[in-house]
């Protein structure tokens, strides 16, 4: 899936959430409803007070079993992100997005790393309970790290919530405010909301 049409799309998409920080709360709840915003999730507590963040999520037409395999095989070098392949493949992250489930990437288990870059440090997974939720967790302490954590809320055996949270820290300076949230949350918005997109597509056309 996916090809240069949709990196263009993808370019576009950054460009303008780049340009009008005036959305930024709108793109951090895109697809989550007030509960979903507000409600605690697994991980939380590892960045109790984040300057930054955002809560996306979709309904996928599956059960939480369906999605799970889709979640628990992301990473590169394993399935992917099933975003924008080709854009992070300009900035050397090596991706290939799975179409398939792949049955040796289903294995992941807390002290596991996720990696998002072949020569970054791995996300280690902090939390993970199978067909629930995976939570990764970077950084030394509370006021400076990130969690990305990914929870399947399961509406009935054929509808899922998937819901995907990601919360930053870090030590106050004007340097690092214009980099985490004038560049680092508006690309990454972007990302997320495709990622997700691109699990549904793939979940329901395979279920």
């Amino acid at each position: 899936m996916g090809g240069i049409g949709e990196g263009l799309a993808g370019a576009a998409a950054m460009g303008a959430a780049l340009l009008t920080p005036m959305f930024r709360r709108r793109r951090a709840r895109w697809g989550a409803n007030d509960t979903e915003v507000n409600r605690s999730l697994p991980g939380d507590d590892l960045v109790p007070h984040p300057k930054g963040g955002y809560t996306h999520a979709i309904t996928i037409r599956a059960s939480a079993a369906d999605v799970w395999p889709w979640l628990v095989q992301m990473g590169q070098g394993r399935g992917g992100f099933y975003s924008y392949e080709l854009l992070e493949n300009l900035v050397g992250c090596d991706i290939h997005n799975a179409d398939r489930i792949v049955p040796e990437f289903q294995h992941l288990a807390v002290g596991d790393g996720v990696r998002l870059y072949p020569k970054a440090p791995p996300l280690p997974v902090r939390a993970i309970e199978t067909s629930r939720t995976i939570v990764l967790h970077a950084g030394e302490s509370p006021q400076n790290g990130s969690t990305w954590t990914f929870f399947l809320d399961e509406v009935d055996e054929r509808t899922t919530r998937l819901i995907a949270r990601f919360r930053f820290d870090y030590p106050p300076n004007p340097a690092n405010t214009f980099g985490y949230v004038y560049l680092l949350e508006p690309i990454s918005c972007v990302m997320q909301r495709r990622m997700l997109l691109g699990i549904k597509q793939r979940v329901e056309g395979t279920s």
